[in-house]
């Protein structure tokens, strides 16, 4: 066929000589499709555009008709609702199955390598069972940040978010229970809706993407609990970083490669030309998302039935902040949180992953843990945006003061707030259609805004 004009010719050729002609012509001719996924820990939002149900994640995922303009939405800033590729809520569907097929409903553990913005690592958390221990890695510094921000945003406490290379996590060995690899990859199934993925592809780049690609895997493989799952993915089209890849891995390593339960209804295309590997292609013009790559490895052994959460028995002692007794009463269950304090800084960190924690700190750099409560500033305790945010929250913890959706939009602008006379003075919770922005401290005659200054929306209408 004649190459559509955007498009390299050799990305091009080499989909059609895997039979995929007609999702180059969906690429260069069709538009992406708008979706979002609901946080089913906080009150979902009514949006104003409709849509209809992601058919694989029905129970939360919704496309919409059209894309509105999210910054201008106080439920996302909230973290009431996650914007995010139809084909990518395939992660929770996989984890899901995967806790089923661990055969417990007890906490488990699970890394998501290469994790920023968030989105993946947001599904896995709704998907495993409350309590589960989900740490975050994302390698570059600025995405780093942002997983930080959506993980905060999504609000559940039993996160750890590092920054830096996989291959520390090659000596935590047998530890996690289920490892997401969304591995950077060379983009081809982003070329419908981002123009660089167009300009920078070449087949060096494939081949490069390729190789580290491998590296990762490797770095991640001792990780993983036998009997455990790795769950690899990318949002690329060509057989050598999906198909070729794993098969390769699959050779070295003995993994298995494990039947997923697709709908034939979604227009899953399985894997190409791959005898013995399980695989789940979402292909543009074939399934209404952008390309995804999905395959599931379970590494050989006994399956991972001990949770890796451990009990208080032999729990890392963790020195009591003189802080502590006035934190405690903002947050339900202080029972089973451990109060931190590093330099100015109250976190609370649930008791379970303490000891994973310490193991964590000592091979890579560790952002985020648990809920931050709260800054020390001389005498007075400032609470800190996570804790507004977080599930960990206790309702009755703050003075609240409902905002309309004009006032919440200058709250996130970081703008001055004019509170009513009635507000009580000290640390109040702002709230949008009765749920948390964020804190403010009320003076009496006005009120200082304690919205993060990173994350303020620049937009004004």
């Amino acid at each position: 066929m004649t190459a559509p004009a955007r498009l390299p010719e050799g990305f091009v050729g080499m989909l059609a000589s895997l039979g995929l002609s007609d999702v180059a012509e969906a690429i260069a001719t069709t538009a992406p499709e708008v979706s979002v996924r609901f946080n089913p820990r906080k009150p979902a939002p009514a949006l104003s555009t409709p849509g209809h149900p992601v058919a694989w994640w029905a129970e939360r995922g919704l496309t919409l008709d059209s894309r509105p303009r999210f910054t201008l939405d106080p439920a996302l800033h909230q973290g009431r609702y996650y914007v995010q590729e139809a084909g990518s809520m395939f992660a929770a569907r996989v984890v899901s199955s995967l806790v089923g097929r661990l055969g417990s409903a007890s906490r488990l553990c699970l890394l998501d390598a290469c994790a920023a913005p968030g989105g993946k690592t947001t599904a896995a958390i709704d998907a495993l069972p409350d309590g589960s221990i989900v740490v975050a890695n994302e390698f570059v510094p600025l995405r780093a940040a942002v997983l930080r921000e959506n993980l905060v945003k999504w609000g559940y406490p039993y996160t750890i978010v590092t920054r830096g290379d996989t291959e520390p996590y090659s000596r935590l060995r047998d530890t996690f229970d289920i490892i997401l690899a969304d591995v950077p990859c060379s983009g081809e199934g982003m070329m419908r809706k981002d123009a660089d993925a167009v300009a920078q592809w070449s087949e060096s780049l494939v081949a490069e993407c390729a190789s580290l690609q491998r590296s990762i895997l490797s770095n991640l493989w001792p990780s993983l609990r036998p009997g455990g799952f790795l769950v690899y993915s990318t949002c690329t089209l060509n057989r050598t970083e999906n198909e070729e890849q794993l098969l390769a891995f699959m050779a070295e390593t003995g993994a298995e490669s494990v039947a997923l339960d697709v709908n034939p209804s979604w227009g899953v295309t399985p894997a190409l030309d791959a005898p013995g590997l399980h695989a789940c292609r979402f292909l543009p013009g074939r399934t209404p998302t952008e390309g995804l790559f999905v395959s599931v490895l379970r590494k050989p052994g006994a399956e991972a039935g001990t949770p890796p959460v451990e009990s208080a028995k032999g729990r890392r002692a963790e020195k009591r902040p003189a802080e502590a007794s006035a934190v405690e009463p903002w947050i339900a269950a202080p029972e089973e949180m451990v109060i931190r304090k590093i330099d100015d800084r109250l976190s609370a960190l649930p008791a379970s992953m303490t000891r994973l924690l310490a193991r964590i700190e000592r091979l890579t750099d560790v952002i985020c843990a648990g809920v931050q409560l709260a800054t020390v500033k001389g005498r007075d305790l400032i609470p800190a945006h996570p804790l507004a945010m977080s599930t960990l929250l206790r309702p009755d913890a703050f003075p609240r003061v409902e905002l309309s959706r004009d006032e919440a939009l200058d709250y996130l602008r970081g703008n001055a707030l004019t509170l009513p006379a009635s507000t009580p003075r000290g640390y109040v919770l702002p709230t949008f259609d009765g749920f948390p922005l964020g804190f403010a401290k009320h003076l009496g005659n006005r009120s200082n805004n304690l919205y993060p200054s990173p994350w303020r929306v620049k937009i004004t209408s």
